[in-house]
């Protein structure tokens, strides 16, 4: 199934469905792809909503993590969704989620957080992708998951293109090094929000102690993993994630 990507003003979205909202914040390699299976199952209960990060597009000295938070929240107030959200992120979109429930904790019902930076994040292995080497990017691309054929060649293609466009390749050198100066270990024992953390038993990206760091400092986390999978655990077990998912959704809909 294809979605639409409205564009309005500076924004760019996917929206489908009706009831809840379900905030999606996808990481720095990530894309609307990543997130069909879960769209298509949650479309059913919740209005879920995806903004496409300007992750090219800002100013380079906006080019941040709480530049893309400042973008979420300038998105969220101009759509009017502004309580009782749910915000789900994947690797860079986890720092942005935390961040944002720091600056506006009212807003924000529950988190969850799958393979989220914000404490310890090795986003390309020891070494950034060489330009203009495609079995290198293929190789660090397929280092995401478990199961290196998750890496189409689709997707290696689009990591190839990025890293050797020197506008997007310094973007996305900028973002990692804003992940890197917010770290979030002395600030996310304040967030007492329900909080589910998914997490790949393999992931080498944020590796299994980030998970349970991000167990013992957050009050109201709790911590399920999956086991044969890397660091974006809703591409490669779609339905195991959606199970769990939907589960934690439905426990924080009771205690409502």
């Amino acid at each position: 199934m294809t979605y639409k990507i409205h564009e309005e003003g500076e924004f760019r979205y996917v929206e489908s469905g009706e009831g809840p909202i379900l905030v999606l914040l996808h990481g720095l390699f990530g894309a609307l792809s990543n997130f069909k299976p879960l769209i298509m199952h949650f479309e059913k209960t919740h209005k879920v909503v995806i903004p496409l990060l300007p992750l090219y597009t800002l100013p380079l000295d906006k080019t941040s993590v709480p530049g893309f938070v400042k973008y979420v929240h300038e998105f969220l107030e101009y759509k009017g969704y502004n309580n009782d959200l749910v915000l789900l992120g994947n690797s860079l979109g986890g720092h942005i989620a935390l961040m944002y429930t720091l600056d506006y904790a009212a807003k924000v019902k529950a988190l969850v957080l799958t393979g989220s930076s914000g404490l310890f994040e090795d986003s390309m292995g020891d070494t950034f992708p060489k330009r203009g080497d495609y079995n290198f990017v293929k190789e660090k691309t397929q280092y995401t998951f478990y199961d290196p054929n998750v890496a189409t060649k689709e997707l290696v293609d689009e990591v190839f293109e990025l890293v050797n466009n020197r506008d997007k390749a310094l973007r996305i050198i900028y973002t990692a090094r804003s992940a890197m100066r917010n770290n979030l270990a002395d600030k996310i024992d304040t967030i007492n929000i329900p909080t589910k953390l998914i997490w790949g038993k393999q992931d080498l990206i944020t590796p299994p102690f980030v998970a349970e760091e991000f167990n013992k400092l957050m009050p109201n986390a709790s911590l399920s993993w999956i086991d044969k999978c890397g660091h974006a655990a809703m591409m490669e077990h779609p339905e195991e994630f959606n199970t769990l998912l939907e589960q934690f959704l439905n426990e924080i809909k009771k205690a409502a």
